[in-house]
């Protein structure tokens, strides 16, 4: 299954991507509307995923550098293109593509963090996703292992940012018509109201399904709440998701000795061996794999 990335790359519509990146994706998934369950039209796509960069990326002392003695070379973070126009495609109807892909090391410190949108691209519908290998898999079956009590911080603070933008950006283009058609941004207010319930998920039930609550979000898309009723919402709801923060299943932290295994795991189903490049107590990968086990064992027995 070849990804989207390198299907944009061989009709040459990709600017300065990586010579590597289109045989080195792992995984890639549709965001944005359609993996929140709110539209089917998938002409606009917004695509994120994670890439294995070259060794020498990951492990720079394998091509001779010595951190903090010689000048850092470039090493591939990410790669982002937006707006990228496919006339060609849905039967010449065409289609737009934002692009974003991390190194997989980047991906796992994104969510380590519990970004929001990184968390919701490893928990994305299966129809949602576009491109995957056995290490695309591997991560994704281990998702959970990136969760913890932190993901209130990180989801509030983004839905608070939607909220400012709704309050104090200035429309241009569709959204001024947005604006005068229902008094205030609704697109904005639509992911306020998503980050709320996608948080108050993951407190509760240590779980993501980010289309559960698809009609409550078409309804604000819809305009069909006011800017009182979003108030009101917000402010109850947060009140009620710092009680849930004090009660939730979630860790405190992430658990990086179980997380730095997988990550390794991965490495060593792309690369082979990291004998030389990594060294790892024995005990350690005792600990982690124990570690993984049991959170298993635990999402068995809770189906």
């Amino acid at each position: 299954m070849s990804s989207t990335v390198a299907k944009l790359r061989s009709k040459n519509l990709l600017k300065n991507s990586p010579k590597f990146l289109e045989s080195n994706i792992q995984y890639e998934v549709i965001m944005g509307s359609v993996a929140y369950g709110v539209s089917n039209d998938t002409s606009d796509m917004d695509i994120y995923g994670f890439a294995i960069p070259m060794k020498t990326d990951i492990f720079p002392h394998l091509a001779g550098e010595i951190v903090g003695f010689d000048e850092p070379k470039q090493r591939f973070e990410q790669f982002q293109q937006h707006h990228i126009k496919a006339p060609s495609a849905m039967g010449g109807r065409g289609r737009e593509y934002d692009i974003c892909i991390y190194s997989i090391t980047k991906y796992f410190r994104l969510l380590m963090d519990n970004n929001p949108n990184i968390v919701d691209s490893l928990f994305v519908p299966r129809n949602c996703i576009l491109h995957t290998t056995p290490i695309g898999e591997k991560v994704r079956e281990n998702r959970h292992l990136f969760l913890h009590k932190g993901c209130w911080a990180k989801f509030k603070g983004y839905a608070y940012s939607q909220m400012h933008k709704l309050k104090t950006k200035e429309p241009i283009g569709s959204r001024k018509a947005i604006l005068e058609t229902y008094g205030y941004d609704v697109k904005f207010a639509y992911h306020v109201v998503r980050l709320l319930l996608e948080v108050e998920q993951l407190l509760l039930e240590g779980d993501l399904q980010l289309n559960r609550h698809a009609e409550q979000l078409k309804s604000v898309r819809r305009g069909d709440w006011s800017l009182y009723e979003l108030e009101e919402f917000v402010a109850s709801k947060e009140n009620a998701l710092e009680q849930l923060f004090l009660k939730s299943i979630l860790p405190d932290k992430p658990d990086k000795t179980p997380i730095k295994q997988l990550l390794i795991e991965c490495l060593e189903m792309h690369y082979g061996s990291l004998e030389g490049a990594i060294h790892l107590d024995k005990s350690e990968i005792r600990q982690a794999l124990e570690q993984i086990q049991t959170l298993t064992g635990r999402l068995i027995n809770s189906i």
